[in-house]
């Protein structure tokens, strides 16, 4: 009897193991955004003179989709109420925020991040990004990505 009480207690404990260790096991690591530009495009606007900085997320498949679901539970972007979970913001090195998006439906949409300025600005040398994820209120921030080609 003895023999099949320790038995039972140590099935039991393997089991409980299991289970505490169950979470770390299923949840997917996120890491930060590889940065890097793609292309610069000129463009006219209103009379005036812009240059579009083009980047993409190399890593953008290792982001679950549901970080860009639609988020009506959430603040909305402006007049957006069903704004994406998690948000995407541009930023010079010196920490300066130079555009954002709000309304990512997928991953694959960190292929274009851009940042526009006028012609005759000299833009920064390195820019970052940084997503928002606002269900949880974690941020991931990517490397710095030279703005020259």
């Amino acid at each position: 009897m003895d023999l099949a009480r320790s038995h039972l207690r140590c099935c039991l404990l393997a089991f409980f193991a299991l289970i505490a260790m169950l979470p770390a096991v299923t949840a997917q690591t996120i890491p930060n955004p590889v940065l890097y530009l793609t292309r610069t495009e000129a463009y006219e606007q209103e009379g005036k003179r812009f240059v579009k900085y083009h980047f993409a997320v190399e890593n953008y498949s290792a982001f679950p989709a549901e970080l860009f679901a639609a988020a009506p539970e959430l603040p909305p972007c402006g007049k957006n109420t069903k704004a994406s979970r998690t948000w995407v913001d541009v930023f010079s090195q010196s920490g300066k925020r130079l555009y954002g998006f709000c309304a990512f439906a997928k991953p694959a949409e960190l292929g274009d991040v851009w940042f526009s300025l006028q012609e005759d600005e000299v833009p920064p040398s390195w820019v970052y990004i940084e997503l928002t994820d606002r269900k949880t209120n974690t941020k991931y921030k990517s490397n710095l990505a030279d703005t020259s080609q």
